[in-house]
């Protein structure tokens, strides 16, 4: 329980509702009324129901699928805080969205990752709480606080609770120090796979670097989109001598046909967390949900009292 309610609110955006409503139970908070609906003509309407003046507002809107509809929300939302004289305005983004769009790959490309950060800000977000950002570099993008927080320490406790003792496996270089981290954490091995992207959602498993052979493995990742390549990721993985295949993410965006490729593949489960929410369609008996509420929660509580958020990165 919060020590004072008069200055801290709680909203949640239509993005992930369940979610919003998790994190202001476990503050023993009502979550804020607030009213969103579309004009005629699909412009969104945002009408808040309660005052907040002077009060430090959270705002729960991962921009998940439909990105630009919920990107547009949250700014939406932000601004009639601003002019509502919100206090403190707090964008908490469970999943960013456009993260993937973090630097220049060819001539002419935008970097809509940057974009998006100085759309926030100037909507009037003066701090912004995330999990597992796609690439550290975007916080630099801000020119307000961010806390990246991480899932991991959550899928590590769920690994540790069901004793998985085999080898923690990165299905590409770029993820190494993720799945480097889970591997210390479970006390276990580490393998790596060598894989190219010819083009976007496209990815090809090319070796494997380490012994899984009649082993148990563990693929981490902080993004599962089309499942393409945590499926043939998988299928090399056995191919490789690999008894079992487990896998895990931070961010279950499965777009696509990725549920019905995951639950063709080699994968026996897929761990997740509800940083984006799940339709019941898509939950499939292979996909088990893990709740960062908790862990966003307490990031917040922890804003509010002008405490140290940094410990929730260990």
């Amino acid at each position: 329980m919060l020590p004072c309610y008069k200055r801290i609110k709680v909203f949640g955006g239509s993005a992930n509702l369940p979610l919003a409503q998790e994190i202001a139970e476990h503050l023993g908070l009502e979550l804020g009324r607030m009213k969103i609906d579309r004009f005629q003509d699909g412009e969104t309407r945002v009408r808040i129901e309660e005052t907040v003046r002077g009060a430090d507002v959270f705002i729960v809107q991962p921009t998940c699928w439909p990105v630009n509809d919920n990107l547009v929300e949250l700014l939406i939302i932000v601004d009639a805080m601003r002019r509502a004289s919100a206090k403190t305005i707090t964008a908490v983004i469970p999943y960013y969205g456009y993260a993937r769009q973090d630097r220049k790959t060819a001539p002419r490309d935008p970097i809509t990752a940057k974009l998006v950060a100085n759309l926030l800000v100037s909507a009037g977000t003066q701090r912004v709480v995330t999990v597992d950002l796609h690439a550290g570099q975007i916080q630099g993008f801000f020119d307000i606080p961010v806390d990246p927080l991480i899932a991991m320490p959550i899928l590590a406790d769920y690994y540790k609770s069901v004793g998985f003792s085999g080898v923690i496996v990165s299905p590409d270089i770029g993820g190494a120090t993720r799945a480097r981290a889970m591997a210390e954490r479970l006390h276990a091995g580490l393998a790596i796979v060598d894989k190219r992207r010819p083009e976007p959602n496209v990815a090809e498993a090319m070796n494997v670097i380490g012994d899984v052979a009649g082993k148990e493995v563990l693929l981490v990742d902080d993004i599962i989109d089309t499942a393409g390549t945590v499926v043939n990721v998988a299928a090399k993985l056995r191919e490789a001598g690999a008894k079992d295949v487990f896998a895990c993410c931070t961010h279950a965006v499965l777009s696509g046909s990725a549920v019905e490729r995951l639950e063709q593949s080699a994968i026996k489960e897929i761990v997740v967390t509800n940083t984006i929410p799940i339709p019941p369609e898509k939950r499939i008996d292979k996909i088990k949900i893990l709740s960062v509420a908790p862990l966003l929660a307490e990031a917040i509580r922890r804003i509010y009292e002008e405490l140290s958020v940094s410990v929730l990165f260990d």
